[in-house]
């Protein structure tokens, strides 16, 4: 047995590999993301997720070995989402003022996204355990993956859908505003935030801290939205 594959079946029996591995993936990708000059095709977390899923394929290293390591990253998702009210409270005037839009805006928007996922899914026929899967893809992963399990879905399956769709509009957000000239990133950052959730929104406060904002709000009132919704959509459909 050489020397650097011993090396290697002693530090994979170690939890805290896999969460180093997370963390230097993340600070790799970022500074990577930085030397693009935050260019919205240089994503950090699609760069990151590609990189762990190619280590953990060439390690052969199941997933649930890989998590036992680094789920105290999974643990501060909450902590992280929490921390969003100090932006919040810091823009509550400018937040106050656009009240009235951000409610008529969240309606529409988590029902625009539930009703064209499903429409979408059912044109192709897809089962009903994939369309309650489907259905919270817009939302943060952790209340998304409780509201596919409630619906019946899979919520792995969910997690997954969860990521491409953040990923998806983190890339597009920037291109997709500036072609349609839209400079209000009050109305950006909410826009992103209500399809893109957590990924959109680390997008959001790359770009600007009002964006972001808005953003973290426009994250958790779809959270709570589809929440309501999701089952009805689901059920008329």
């Amino acid at each position: 047995m050489t020397a650097p594959f011993s090396l290697w079946v002693y530090l994979s029996t170690t939890p805290l590999l896999w969460l180093t591995v997370t963390l230097l993936a993340w600070l790799a990708a970022d500074a990577l993301a930085r030397l693009s000059k935050r260019n919205p095709l240089v994503n950090p977390v699609l760069i990151a997720v590609i990189f762990v899923a190619a280590l953990l394929m060439l390690t052969g290293t199941d997933y649930k070995v890989y998590f036992n390591g680094a789920q105290f990253v999974h643990f501060l998702l909450g902590p992280a989402t929490v921390a969003l009210a100090v932006p919040l409270y810091r823009n509550w005037p400018l937040v106050r003022r656009y009240l009235l839009p951000m409610a008529a805006a969240l309606l529409v928007g988590s029902a625009t996204a539930l009703a064209s996922t499903l429409t979408i899914a059912l044109a192709f026929g897809l089962p009903r355990d994939i369309l309650a899967s489907l259905a919270p893809k817009s939302v943060t992963a952790a209340v998304a993956m409780a509201i596919s399990e409630q619906l019946g879905g899979v919520p792995a399956l969910t997690a997954v859908l969860v990521i491409s769709t953040g990923i998806i509009g983190a890339v597009m957000v920037t291109p997709l505003m500036n072609a349609m000239r839209i400079r209000n990133f009050a109305a950006r950052g909410f826009a992103v935030g209500l399809v893109s959730h957590g990924i959109g929104t680390a997008r959001a406060f790359a770009v600007d801290s009002v964006a972001g904002t808005f953003s973290g709000i426009a994250m958790g009132l779809n959270a709570v939205m589809t929440a309501l919704i999701a089952p009805i959509f689901l059920l008329l459909m």
